[in-house]
């Protein structure tokens, strides 16, 4: 008798193990920690709840079922897409979207995958805006094209519970032959920039000559002084021989003086 009651002893003791086991299983699988950046959405038999977090949340096992949503700022890498421009330029456009979950229940209600529909509307959003700028533009305006992408896509995404917080485009390939014409016509742009500067310099240097010109007539003594420096600039050539007409005047005075003395000796 007494063996009886210790055999049962034994299977209730190992039955409340169990039982006591699989209380803790299930109370374990009841209880989420949230982080602090991190939202779960919370259906209980197919119905919302709610969003809920951060910190301990408790969930029914087996009935209610959750999605966790990242509200950190998120990146899309954007791939390359072959783009003709308003003025018929094929160029490869990539870039990259900065954006995150404003509302984690419209981003789980409203759309399926929020990162592959965003991933998509970016890419098609990229094509139509850059088809519409010419290749100048795309060149130069990035900054302007970057906000405007980025208003579009914000507004787009606005139903989904996102916010996009940037967009920049990364990289603006160009065919080897459009490369060859606009260096070509950057070094035809730097040519004419330096005869422009070349005409400047000569028409502010004509200019600067008609008023010493007008100087040198109102002023003899500066008209002398003129010439004798350019008779000294002259003078460093020791190969060159120059005769002024005042100088051979002053040489023919000075020989009618000397044949004069050489008559009065005799």
């Amino acid at each position: 008798m007494g063996k009886q009651i210790l055999q049962i002893d034994e299977a209730t003791l190992i039955a409340f193990f169990f039982i006591a086991l699989l209380i803790i299983i299930i109370l374990a699988s009841s209880l989420k920690v949230v982080r602090e950046y991190e939202r779960i959405v919370v259906f209980r038999l197919g119905r919302l709840l709610g969003a809920k977090g951060p910190g301990l949340v408790i969930v029914l096992p087996f009935v209610d079922r959750v999605r966790t949503i990242d509200l950190r700022i998120l990146t899309l890498d954007v791939a390359k897409q072959s783009i003709i421009t308003r003025d018929n330029v094929t160029v490869d456009v990539d870039a990259a979207v900065y954006f995150r979950v404003a509302d984690p229940i419209e981003a789980t209600m409203r759309v399926q995958d929020y990162i592959l529909s965003s991933t998509l509307l970016s890419q098609t959003t990229l094509r139509d805006v850059l088809g519409q700028v010419e290749f100048d533009d795309l060149l130069t305006k990035r900054d302007e094209l970057n906000k405007r992408l980025q208003t579009i896509l914000d507004e787009l995404t606005n139903p989904w519970g996102i916010k996009v917080t940037a967009v920049a485009i990364k990289d603006v390939v160009i065919p080897e032959s459009m490369q060859r014409a606009i260096a070509k016509q950057a070094e035809a742009e730097r040519e004419r920039r330096g005869r422009i500067i070349m005409a400047d310099g000569e028409l502010q240097a004509a200019k600067k000559m008609a008023e010493a010109a007008d100087y040198y007539m109102k002023s003899t003594a500066a008209m002398r002084l003129r010439e004798l420096q350019t008779w000294t600039e002259i003078a460093r050539e020791k190969n060159l021989i120059v005769v002024t007409g005042s100088a051979s005047q002053d040489l023919g005075v000075m020989l009618g003086l000397m044949k004069e003395k050489k008559t009065e000796s005799q």
